[in-house]
């Protein structure tokens, strides 16, 4: 069974960083489509970065391309995202998704079909 914990929300200034983790298990992460998402309430799943399989290639959304960093640790079958300069608007519940059958062409939901529990992210001014 494919199960993903999220850790390392938190809540920090404007400015701040923090670096979330997704321990994967019950499947090999490195084989796997991973990427990070975001909601805040009442509006859609934000697509925020994957990471394709058996591959460093990235993608990133545009609010966060250049602050934020997805990385594997595949001794740990682990992925992170770090998360510098943080700014209020990127307050969320954060979530860790897999696509088994690697990535397709952009960053939608309904694409992934396991997800984390989501851990929260909270940037004060």
């Amino acid at each position: 069974q494919v199960q993903l914990v999220e850790s390392g929300g938190g809540s920090v200034q404007t400015g701040g960083s923090l670096r979330l983790s997704c321990t994967v298990s019950g499947y090999t992460a490195s084989t796997a489509c991973m990427a990070w998402f975001r909601q805040v309430p009442g509006k859609e799943r934000e697509g925020v970065t994957k990471l394709y399989a058996r591959s460093t290639d990235t993608y990133y959304a545009a609010p966060v391309k250049g602050r934020f960093t997805i990385s594997r640790d595949n001794t740990e079958n682990t992925i992170y995202l770090q998360m510098n300069s943080l700014q209020p608007e990127d307050t969320a519940m954060y979530y860790c998704a897999a696509r088994l059958s690697g990535c397709r062409g952009g960053i939608d939901p309904r694409d992934f079909g396991y997800w984390g529990q989501g851990t929260q992210v909270t940037v004060s001014s």
